[in-house]
């Protein structure tokens, strides 16, 4: 057997595993991706569709995407459904999150390792492998494994008194894991936060409601200003809705556990539509992808993109790893993202060039050139930041022009990359491949905005959608309230549109979803990356206007939009 420097090998969580190997050459976002019942991989869009990950020692690059990931992480394991192993080979926070919850509340750790590139190469050959006894093996070949050592951290005084239980059986798990999520992201120390937004509180499986109400039960609560992601139901009215009485309880149950931890009830996924939006250079801490990116991207603040459940941990303690982008030397561009702009071009534009801006850099910091003369509004950026997260596991991106650190300049060595309209026709193509009749049309992923719902308003003055297709706008409870005294609400509702508060259409079930539905329509770039996973339909996509003539309609265009026709 030949042994390998320890170096090349890191085990963040130790777990003894054994299975077959299996390569994901890109990223994944376990949520949305992975059935968190099964553990396949759910995501048409990733070239391992289809592939079951239990029980195999699953490698990619790092995962991507959603927050939420380290739920599903945590569900897959109670279940015996998870990996018997992760191993990355770039910094990975989500799915470490996830193993290091099911180890420490549940007993239910799955390993997660770290090699360099070449050893990541030499066992993406392999068949199986095996880790056990603090050694990795395949193909004849024994590696050391290392730990990273958490007592390597500068705390604070106060990180000392909640690491040595001073606040509580609750606060001293959160600075626990805490502590082993800095080093594990090669952090020295915490750094302070003036907020948190929990992103855990869907129910999309029973992980999330266990997590929650244990660490309620252990007298966990928030220290700092803490708003709440959307939930799953609407919580006042599902009642009405015929949602399942089980399936409405638990998630009440889930959303109220945050709000008795002392969270405010906002039920957004938005909340950078609040009307105190974090400020330039502000240190938060927030979960939620979307919310993540738009905030470090287009209002400057400073977060990473933390995983659920430690979101939780940082509102309980105002601490949070220093690391990532909280540094301003590493919210430098990694590459240039050049952007064919058509001469014409309407608001389907953004989620696009937000997904393919993903898509050509997978894991580094983009900045995209060639936008300098179009002037995207709050909502096209906003439409962009959403996309991006879908298919990149960066916390931000840059647009010159139009970011407040646009015009910083790339990392030396930085790559140059392009998007060109040959590439958005294509990308329309693939979020096109459904026939041409609409039973729903989906708007507000995320959330939507006031002027969001104004335009759609607008769209649809003096129309009425069409009887076979309904159209459902989901919006946080902030806007809902302006809209409504605008009368917003009161001329969506004329033309037939449903406006539902507090979940939106990543979280949202049957029958509030219509269970006939067959092809859903919408504007979102992130919806439509993950609603053909989440819900099985097939999907349609186009502008707010394309949305809105296909409600008043029931069809959608099968031509290119004439801005992509060369």
């Amino acid at each position: 057997m030949i042994s390998d420097a320890p170096h090349e090998a890191t085990l963040f969580v130790a777990s003894d595993a054994k299975g077959q190997v299996l390569t994901c050459q890109e990223g994944l976002s376990f949520w949305g991706g992975v059935d968190p019942e099964t553990g396949v991989i759910i995501d048409a869009h990733h070239p391992n569709h289809e592939a079951c990950l239990a029980g195999r020692i699953v490698l990619m690059p790092t995962s991507r995407g959603s927050c939420s990931g380290s739920g599903v992480m945590l569900q897959l394991a109670r279940n015996g459904q998870a990996p018997a192993a992760l191993v990355f080979r770039e910094e990975e926070a989500i799915l470490t999150l996830g193993s290091i919850i099911a180890g420490r509340l549940f007993d239910r750790p799955v390993a997660i390792l770290r090699l360099s590139n070449t050893l990541y190469d030499d066992l993406s050959s392999a068949d199986e492998a095996e880790i056990s006894n603090g050694r990795l093996q395949f193909n004849g070949r024994a590696i050391d494994l290392c730990s990273p050592d958490a007592q390597e951290l500068t705390l604070s005084a106060t990180d000392q008194s909640m690491l040595d239980g001073e606040g509580g059986k609750a606060q001293k798990i959160a600075m626990e894991v805490l502590c082993l999520m800095a080093v594990a992201q090669g952090a020295t120390s915490l750094t302070d936060v003036s907020r948190a937004h929990i992103d855990g509180c869907i129910l999309a499986h029973d992980a999330n409601l266990d997590f929650a109400e244990k660490m309620h039960q252990m007298g966990a609560q928030t220290c700092i200003p803490t708003t709440i992601n959307a939930i799953s139901v609407d919580r006042e009215n599902w009642q009405s809705q015929g949602v399942v009485q089980e399936f409405g309880s638990k998630a009440s149950r889930l959303a109220d556990a945050y709000v008795n931890m002392g969270a405010k009830p906002t039920f957004t996924c938005a909340p950078y539509l609040l009307d105190d939006a974090p400020a330039e250079k502000e240190p938060i801490g927030w979960s939620e992808s979307n919310a993540v990116i738009y905030a470090n991207s287009v209002l400057g603040a400073r977060t990473q993109k933390h995983p659920d459940y430690l979101d939780l941990f940082i509102a309980m303690t105002g601490r949070a790893p220093k690391t990532g982008v909280y540094l301003d030397e590493n919210r430098r561009p990694d590459c240039e993202v050049h952007v064919e702009l058509p001469e014409t071009f309407d608001d389907a534009l953004w989620p696009m060039l937000g997904w393919l801006a993903g898509a050509k850099s997978p894991n580094g910091i983009p900045v995209l050139t060639g936008l300098e003369a179009a002037s995207p509004t709050a909502d096209d950026l906003k439409a962009l930041c959403a996309a991006f997260g879908t298919t990149s596991a960066a916390p931000m991106l840059h647009v010159r022009g139009h970011t407040p650190e646009g015009a910083l300049p790339p990392q030396e060595g930085a790559s140059r990359l392009g998007i060109t309209k040959v590439d958005l026709a294509r990308l329309w193509q693939d979020f096109n491949t459904a026939g041409d009749k609409v039973d729903l049309v989906a708007i507000g992923s995320p959330h939507a905005s006031l002027t969001e719902c104004r335009n759609l308003a607008d769209l649809l003055e003096g129309q009425r959608c069409h009887d076979n297709t309904k159209t459902i706008v989901t919006i946080g409870r902030s806007v809902l309230a302006t809209a409504k005294k605008e009368g917003i609400i009161e001329r969506l509702c004329k033309a037939g549109v449903q406006v539902i508060p507090d979940i939106c259409w990543c979280s949202i079930t049957e029958p509030v979803f219509p269970t006939a539905a067959a092809t859903l329509m919408t504007n979102s770039g992130k919806y439509s990356h993950y609603a053909k996973g989440l819900t099985g339909r097939s999907i349609r996509f186009g502008s707010l206007k394309n949305c809105a003539e296909a409600a008043t309609n029931g069809v959608a265009s099968n031509r290119l939009p004439d801005w992509l026709i060369s």
